[in-house]
């Protein structure tokens, strides 16, 4: 069995769902269902024995304890975070407390289950973090790696830096063995839509405007999540305790490029009844306070060491996204509404 913490997220849930679909190895599945939280993601497991699903927090370090001491878990995968930089800025307490402190009770926790096993050794505790930790690049600055120095310019990447660092302490220190990966900008499939590729694709066929911060030229690498999810699993199953790996799509390009692209696959797919194209509802808006220009991965590390490299081309995995998207509208319009926090009301009260 494996432990996996924020599963009903947007890359929890796919991952669930990937490490389902590869293995029959059960999951058990913590998640808070704060507002980005929705379970409904993983309908498709509906009386599946292999995903027992907890409705509780990794803050909560008694329960935390309680599930590590009843189901004995061979590894923890840390998904658990508020992850959205504008929510970040005008509200930064619940990053402080979910990325910071719930990751410090969540080490807490499994520290003492791990101490308490006879094969230490093959005990695996992975967190998954994000390339903002690094902060931001200029045009001609060579990718991150591995060995870049933490500069995180938010309250989202600070938070999320406190946590990694966390992390790497308990291995120095403990010996608990950990794994962290950093990744770049993830997206597709049940990506909910505050953030830049779903919001389009849902702005868009709304006939709303699509709005872009600053210039549009801030530069993103782009990673499709289903890639990021095999990622994982394959730093799970070989990666060297205490050894940090970044994982991206070797895909930069400019919002504006990534916007654009969006429309010309809602162009071909769902025309607009008035023969324009949805590039004419892109606008530009102020810039996002302290907005990062660039990030960009150099993933050679866990190509060279672990044979890993992303399947998925841009192109390919946008489309992908936008068909999704078009064909599960019901999903769409109940995280949009909100009505989906209903149901999860009345299931979790």
């Amino acid at each position: 069995m494996i432990l996996v913490t924020g599963g009903a997220g947007f890359i929890g849930s796919n991952f669930i769902l990937d490490w389902l679909s590869q293995h029959d190895e059960t999951v058990l599945n913590l998640d808070a269902l704060t507002y980005a939280g929705n379970i409904r993601n993983l309908d498709s497991l509906a009386g599946d024995s292999r995903h027992i699903f907890v409705h509780g927090s990794i803050g909560d370090a008694t329960l935390v304890a309680s599930l590590l001491e009843r189901h004995k878990p061979r590894a923890v995968i840390n998904f658990a975070a508020e992850s959205h930089v504008d929510r970040s800025i005008h509200g930064p307490e619940d990053f402080i407390q979910t990325n910071i402190v719930g990751t410090f009770r969540l080490l807490e926790a499994t520290r003492a289950y791990w101490a308490r096993q006879q094969d230490r050794q093959a005990f695996r505790f992975l967190h998954v973090s994000t390339d903002e930790v690094f902060g931001t690049l200029a045009a001609d600055d060579p990718a991150f790696d591995e060995q870049t120095r933490y500069q995180p310019n938010s309250p989202y990447s600070a938070s999320k830096a406190a946590g990694d660092h966390l992390v790497r302490a308990y291995h120095h220190t403990y010996g608990l063995p950990v794994l962290t990966t950093n990744c770049s900008n993830n997206y597709g499939p049940y990506h909910f839509p505050e953030k830049l590729i779903p919001l389009v694709i849902h702005n868009a066929l709304q006939g709303r405007l699509l709005p872009l911060y600053g210039d549009g030229q801030q530069i993103r690498d782009w990673l499709y999540v289903k890639d990021h999810c095999s990622a994982v699993r394959r730093v799970l199953e070989a990666g060297l305790p205490g050894r940090t790996y970044n994982i991206g799509g070797w895909n930069e390009r400019t919002n504006l490029d990534v916007v654009t692209m969006v429309c010309a696959v809602l162009d071909e797919l769902q025309p607009k009844a008035d023969g324009t194209s949805y590039r004419s509802q892109i606008t530009f808006v102020s810039d996002r306070p302290g907005h990062d220009r660039r990030y960009a991965i150099n993933a050679n590390r866990i190509e060279a060491e672990l044979g890993w490299r992303p399947s998925e081309t841009l192109e390919g995995g946008i489309r992908q996204t936008v068909r999704w998207y078009l064909d599960n509208s019901d999903w769409v319009t109940a995280v949009t509404s909100g009505s989906y926090r209903n149901w999860i009301a009345k299931q979790y009260a």
